[in-house]
């Protein structure tokens, strides 16, 4: 079992915030093998929160913003990338 570390959490916080306004791609683990994949740009990041706003241009659904925590990243819940 692997623990997560305060150091993990603050790289994860510090990457993030360097990507702040930046468009990514994301894969959410759904589970029960149900990924979903989306895009968005990192709106604001806090201290145990960041958010994506997803705008679906091509859909009629209204933008999402959408908060995850830094551990998510840590335990593979999300895993992004710029685009």
């Amino acid at each position: 079992m692997t623990t997560i570390q305060q150091t993990d959490l603050g790289k994860v916080r510090a990457s993030v915030l360097q990507q702040l306004g930046s468009k990514v791609m994301f894969q959410l683990d759904r589970g029960r093998n149900r990924v979903d994949v989306q895009e968005g740009v990192i709106q604001g990041a806090y201290p145990c929160v960041f958010t994506i706003l997803v705008d679906d241009e091509n859909e009629d659904n209204p933008p999402q913003l959408l908060s995850f925590s830094y551990a998510d990243v840590l335990t593979r819940e999300i895993r992004m990338k710029l685009c």
